[in-house]
Order: C-alpha cells, then structure tokens, then sequence
C-alpha cells in the first residue's frame, strides 16, 4: 500500500469533490452553471451511490460522488472515485473524508506480482486536515492489503517457508521474537501439525510459527491463523473444482499475521502470542490416512474421519499451545468451512464465541467499522456427532448438518478451560468486485477484530 495516498491538507492545489445522494443533487445542480449541469447530465449523474461524474470548471474541473449520506460517510462510498478518476490530488469540497479514507487506498489495491505488463497510471492522492487519522488509516488499510497479497500468491510461492519469511519480517520490524519449530521437534511437540504436512514436498515442509511480542505484565492477548497453504483435500482428495482456489487456505494466516501487525504497529498493551501452524495438505506415500487416530498437543486422541478436515486439526495443537500461556482472549482466524459459507455467503465471517459479550464487542466492531460478521451458535448437542469409538474425538461427523457449528464444537475442545476465546470462519476471498474491493483475497473480519481490540485494550 502506497503511504502518500492519503496526506496532510496544507492547502497545496487539489481538485474538488463534491459529494451529493439522490435527495441533494437537485440543490446542488443549482450552484452550477448551463453548461456544468449538461455535463452532469451527459453523463447521466442522478447522484445514487458509486456514480462518479467530471465537471468542467473553465480551465479547470471537479468531481462530482453519489453516496448514500454525505453527511455520514461510509469506509466504501469514495472507492469508486479512486478506481475512476485520474492520476492526481483531490480534497473534498466541504467536511472531512473521516472513515471514507480506507476504500479511498483500498481501491487502488492491484496484484501484478505476475503480469509483465505493470498499470503505469499514477496515484490518486487524497488530502485531509485531520493529520492524526492519517497513520491508523494507512496501517489498517495496509493490513488489509497484506491479507490480499498474501491470499492472492499462488501457493508455489507462498508455502509455509513463505509464511515464515513473513512472519520473520514482521517480528523484525517490530522488535518481536520469532520461534519455529520443524522437523522431529514439530513431530513431538505438535503432532497433529506434523502429521497433516508430512506428505508435502521438502520445500513446503510444515512448521509452526510463533511471534511474541509486549510486556510480559500486559493483558495476554493470543491471535491463531490457520496456515494451509495449499488443500488438495489430502487422500480424501477434493474434486478439481473444490481445489482450484485452494491457495487462499491459508488466509487465516494472512489475517492473523495483519491483525498481529496493527496490535504490534499500534503498541497496544497487551502481551501478544500469535501462532501460525503451516502446512501443505499433499497426497503422497506417507499422507495420514482416514480411520489413522492422531496424537495432539493436548494429549487428546483424534481418529481421522476425514482427510479434508486438516484445518482443524492443526488449529487445535496451535490453540492448545496459546492455552498454556492462560490469555485474556485468544482469536482465531480459519478458512475453515464450505458450511459456513453456505449460511451466509461469501461476504460475511461466521462468528463463535464462548462470551455473549465478546460476541457482542465483536459484532459491533463490525458495524462500526464496515467490516460486518454474523454470530452462530456454538451448540453442545451437537458435540455428540464427533464421538468416536476408538479415540477421544473425531475429527469429522457423518452427516452434512451444521458444520461450521461442529468444526467449531470441535475447536473448542482444544481452548483451555475458561479462556475467553473468538473463532472466525472466513472466507478470505472475494469472488466478485465491489467498489474499494476487487475480486481476490479478501480480509473479512480483520478490521472488526482490530475495533474491538482497540476498544478491548486500547
């Protein structure tokens, strides 16, 4: 993300935008001239939402913004004026930008990491007198940002080494120690982590990734991201279909790594733990294997009822591990259900919780910030679907009824005992584009969390 996308207003030359809704534009026309308002009129601007239009002005011009509410702006409704309007510095007419600075920067988000051919146009830079939102907007919008790039990196370039070199470059930027456990000591210490990844090529070799960060005596605040860089479904392998955007399986990792970059960039009081278990889920000679029952972290025993339910499996050795250090709240991030997307789409996170009031801070933090989630339940009776007759758990049940609820009972197995604990069932990918945010990698959830943190620990 390019930090002078939005600056300070010093009064230096901008072009105006004025910005109208429907009910406004009729009053606004009248402060025009004959010719101004057949340019609107030529480009058939009737001021609904999103609706951009250039106006001359002499020698010069202006633009012209349909939003729902020009008196309360939106984190979107200027987007389409960064996607549309040319290179150059704009300021608006009357009032401040205020939360409308983020789609502002998020528009001009493009992945070219492999098109030879790079989009040479220059930025639209946006002015504000309000110099202090200036910082916490760029970071948030960067976090986003990080999350798209992340997701959107195929997974030859972006296994777990990849996660890792990420994670070491956050760390280092922000005086954070990093640990990564491979090898015969990921076998001991995290075993079903170890058993998901084994199968994968050499150069994608699982691992578990931890970053701590803060003061030792500060709130303890521990963010998980699950790190499946690639799903091929394992030996119950998924049709090509299902596997083709299998690179964003990862995207709980890419949420959890920004999110721990805004607690960090932001110093927040907290004491933060963030662990990110990455793997491969490939198909080889040594795949774990359906009816295998898996060692965890926990000492809980898990008979493998599908090999396509990796996810929770290394989640649960990573939640047992943020449980050992007893945090005031753990969060985690996972692309984890195809079930919860079939409740509530592609734009909306599930949400569990174990406190009605952490669900509540959560949903709030949605709404305020633009970034909406939607809670479901975390249902005992249907816990008794993951019982097995050979081991402890199972990690899969045998009907197609709740499950993202299931995914999440099972989760909960693995936080400890009374520990305050939020799971975010995204979908990290945005299958159509709206304004400020193109088709691609996706972060959903992350700017609620990130609300509710500030308000939670700020």
């Amino acid at each position: 993300m390019n930090a002078e996308l939005i600056q300070p207003d010093r009064g230096q030359k901008a072009i105006a935008i004025h910005l109208v809704n429907t009910e406004s534009i009729e009053k606004f026309t009248l402060t025009l001239n004959n010719s101004q308002r057949a340019a609107l009129a030529a480009q058939r601007f009737t001021g609904k939402s999103y609706e951009t239009a250039i106006v001359p002005d002499g020698d010069e011009w202006f633009a012209v913004g349909g939003v729902a509410n020009p008196e309360k702006l939106s984190s979107w409704c200027m987007a389409k004026l960064a996607e549309n309007l040319p290179a150059g510095t704009y300021r608006l007419a009357s009032g401040e930008p205020g939360v409308a600075l983020h789609g502002w920067q998020t528009a001009q988000y493009r992945f070219t990491r492999y098109k030879d051919s790079k989009d040479e146009e220059g930025p639209r830079l946006l002015l504000t007198k309000d110099v202090k939102a200036i910082g916490p907007a760029i970071a948030e919008a960067s976090a986003v940002c990080l999350v798209r790039d992340l997701v959107n990196t195929p997974a030859e370039d972006m296994g777990p080494s990849a996660l890792e070199e990420q994670a070491e470059a956050l760390a280092k930027m922000h005086g954070a120690m990093l640990k990564v456990t491979r090898g015969d000591a990921l076998q001991q210490e995290f075993p079903m982590v170890y058993a998901v990844g084994r199968a994968a090529a050499r150069s994608h070799a699982p691992r578990m990734i931890e970053i701590t960060w803060g003061n030792e005596d500060a709130p303890h605040l521990a963010i998980v991201g699950k790190g499946v860089c690639f799903d091929s479904g394992g030996l119950d392998v998924k049709p090509s279909s299902g596997m083709l955007l299998m690179k964003k399986d990862m995207g709980g990792s890419a949420h959890a790594l920004a999110l721990a970059g805004l607690v960090m960039g932001a110093g927040l009081n907290v004491r933060l733990h963030c662990c990110i278990p990455a793997v491969e889920n490939a198909i080889a000679g040594n795949a774990f294997r359906p009816g295998d029952i898996l060692r965890s972290r926990k000492g809980l025993s898990v008979e493998i009822g599908n090999t396509d339910a990796e996810g929770r499996l290394i989640l649960g050795d990573a939640l047992t591990r943020c449980s050992e250090e007893k945090p005031d709240l753990i969060i985690d991030f996972a692309t984890l259900t195809g079930a919860a997307r079939v409740a509530l789409g592609p734009d909306l996170p599930a949400l569990f919780t174990r406190k009605d009031s952490t669900a509540d801070a959560l949903l709030s933090a949605g709404q305020e910030s633009d970034d909406p989630v939607w809670r479901l339940p975390l249902h005992d009776a249907y816990g008794e679907w993951l019982q097995s007759d050979t081991a402890d758990t199972n990690n899969a049940h045998g009907n197609a009824f709740a499950g993202a609820t299931v995914a999440g009972l099972f989760l909960d197995k693995f936080v400890g005992e009374g520990i305050d604990w939020a799971h975010f069932d995204t979908f990290a990918w945005r299958p159509t584009a709206k304004p400020g945010r193109p088709k691609g990698g996706e972060a959903l959830g992350l700017r609620a969390a990130w609300r509710m943190l500030q308000a939670r620990f700020g």
